[in-house]
């Protein structure tokens, strides 16, 4: 009896004296010590273990630990931080930048890695039970300063309507150049001269549009006003809305997301940023809506088949384990997606591959005109792509815009995460689902009334005079509610002007007469065309300009807002047209006409405005030095 009497003791006595490890849920946010900035995609590790997680696009985290276990913070360039689990369930972690620049050993992925796929050595280390792949470039960072890329401009110039009467052009509702602008005037720089496209900038914004009242996807409203640069030329807006549809009433969608993860992609604003930017999107979808996950570096790959979008938490556990590392076969990476979306293509649905990269093409069909045919040809399927770029010291500007045109689709540059929510969120029917493919306008000049013309922008997107009749030539695509401005300058018949110029008079044929008699008291007609979504054959509006222009204080508050955005493209490129332009003056009317502004864009852009003023005057301080 006494050994068991003294068994149960011990036993009991063991029980008291032993305590199950409690596991806490740690949280809080990292940020930069010395700014204070969110850091994202800042790994978070519990060591010796293989919990593992990284911030969020605020800089947030949450992972499990025990006290006692010790909590790894680790972000490239920054020294690492190793900070032990107390009772405290929030903690705010501050990271130093490191003083090493070169060799600095950064992790690219788990598992196996091709040693061939990067540039510089690798080497493992086993962390618990986990094999991670450690690189070591051969300099950090692994990309030049400056290799971005940006397609020429010859800026449009000033037409006479008796030798060219008609204006034609593809509509763009890209808005890449405005958010790359403001990533520039940001880091303190003025953007390159070719970074700028005025109409992007532009159709930035959304307007005060009425939509169309009939069945019509697409209603066309114009205005004439004094062009705030001279005050004797006259500005025409000619401004295009798409119908408006509710959520519910949009197409199943069948998503493609072709995600750039080659070594080019590793930055915090890059592959991190990509990750929440298409996080959010996820969280739009709805259940009849289907996504695949496709991602490039040296090869492609299916990261995840198509899941209907109400297993949320399945697409987004893909894209929170993408990690970035290797060369970069775009051409392969294209050619998987759209394989992928033909294999899942919805009937009158929205199909669409979406491209997130920062358009670095180094393995495989890397040419401008290598991509375009893929295009071209993959076009044919009905299979749309959006481009979306990231990142900064690589963007390929050039590429992503090429890819957008010839895929009817849009290109966006997502320089931080409001912007993705602007793409994502906001504009999230305008931006994936088109109502009018193929758009094009062509406008005629009545030459009794107009001595010279000058469209603003749109240098990437001029058609010949033939091509707007031609079903075969390709135009622009509006989405959901989407609105489309284009501005064209005007000297009126009678004003003197250096433009168009002056040639000596023809030899062989007689000298065109301009009209003493206005035949019409129009200044010019506006045409456009568009396809359904699913057609082949355009259908033809237009619409005719009265010679009425009115006061610029006069005209609506989105006319001299556009202006002002105008304008300091204008500037900002330098134009060999901006007359009277002025910061001051642009600055002024902006803020006049900012409007009720509910999402803080047009104050957002006054600012900017204000910072290229004060880079611009120190520039040329510079070159007077």
């Amino acid at each position: 009896m006494k050994p068991i009497i003294f068994f149960t003791t011990v036993l009991t006595l063991s029980l008291v004296g032993y305590r199950t490890p409690t596991s806490l849920t740690i949280s809080g946010k990292v940020y930069d010590q010395h700014t204070g900035a969110a850091l994202v995609g800042v790994a978070v590790s519990v060591e010796g273990s293989r919990l593992a997680t990284q911030t969020d696009s605020n800089g947030q985290y949450a992972i499990s630990a025990e006290a006692g276990q010790f909590l790894l913070f680790s972000y490239i360039g920054y020294e690492t931080k190793r900070i032990k689990v107390g009772k405290k369930k929030m903690l705010d972690v501050s990271l130093v930048q490191s003083q090493t620049s070169l060799d600095e050993v950064v992790v690219v992925g788990l598992g196996t890695q091709e040693r061939s796929a990067l540039v510089g050595s690798a080497t493992g280390l086993t962390i618990g039970n986990r094999s991670v792949k450690m690189y070591v470039p051969d300099r950090f960072p692994r990309y030049p300063e400056n290799t971005e890329s940006y397609k020429g401009i010859t800026e449009n110039r000033f037409l006479n309507p008796l030798d060219e009467p008609l204006s034609t052009f593809a509509i763009d509702v890209d808005a890449a150049s405005y958010s790359n602008f403001r990533r520039f005037i940001n880091n303190g720089q003025l953007p390159p001269t070719d970074a700028v496209r005025i109409e992007e900038m532009i159709n930035y914004f959304q307007y005060e549009l009425e939509g169309p009242s009939n069945r019509e996807p697409v209603a066309i409203h114009t205005e004439l006003a004094v062009a705030p640069w001279n005050s004797q030329h006259h500005l025409l807006r000619i401004g295009l809305k798409a119908k408006s549809m509710p959520a519910d009433e949009l197409p199943a969608s069948n998503l493609v997301f072709l995600i750039d993860v080659s070594g080019s992609m590793m930055d915090a604003n890059r592959l991190p940023l990509a990750q929440a930017s298409m996080k959010m999107l996820v969280d739009q979808l709805r259940d009849n809506d289907h996504v695949a996950i496709v991602t490039y570096a040296g090869s492609a790959g299916v990261v995840l088949e198509s899941t209907p979008g109400n297993q949320k938490t399945k697409i987004k556990d893909a894209i929170d384990a993408l990690s970035a590392g290797g060369s970069t076969a775009g051409g392969a990476g294209l050619q998987l997606a759209y394989r992928i979306a033909r294999q899942h293509f919805i009937k009158g649905g929205n199909n669409r591959v979406i491209r997130a990269s920062d358009g670095d093409f180094n393995v495989g069909p890397s040419s401008d005109g290598d991509m375009e045919q893929l295009i071209a040809k993959e076009r044919q399927s009905g299979i749309s792509l959006s481009v979306l770029g990231f990142g900064m010291g690589n963007l390929k500007d050039s590429k992503m815009e090429l890819l957008a045109d010839k895929g009817h689709g849009n290109y966006a540059y997502i320089d931080n995460i409001t912007e993705a929510r602007k793409a994502m969120v906001t504009e999230f029917g305008s931006t994936l689902f088109t109502v009018a493919k193929d758009v094009k306008v062509q406008v005629e000049f009545n030459p009794a009334k107009v001595q010279a013309y000058r469209l603003l922008g749109y240098e990437n997107r001029l058609l010949e005079k033939e091509d707007f009749n031609n079903d075969e030539k390709l135009g622009g695509d509006m989405g959901v509610g989407h609105t489309v401005t284009a501005l064209y300058e005007i000297v009126p018949v009678g004003v003197k002007s250096a433009y168009p110029g002056q040639v000596d008079p023809l030899k062989y044929q007689p000298v065109k007469e301009r009209p003493t008699a206005a035949p019409s008291n129009e200044v010019a007609t506006v045409k456009f065309r568009y396809k359904d979504p699913d057609g082949d054959e355009s259908r033809l509006q237009q619409v005719a300009v009265a010679e009425r222009p009115v006061e610029l204080a006069n005209a609506s508050m989105d006319f001299r807002f556009a202006s002002a955005v105008a304008e300091l493209g204008m500037l900002l490129r330098n134009s060999d047209y901006k007359q009277q332009a002025d910061y001051d003056q642009l600055i002024m009317r902006a803020k006049a006409s900012k409007g009720t502004d509910d999402e803080g864009y047009r104050a957002e852009f006054i600012r900017l405005a204000e910072s290229a003023k004060l880079l611009a005057g120190n520039n040329s301080l510079a070159v007077q030095d």
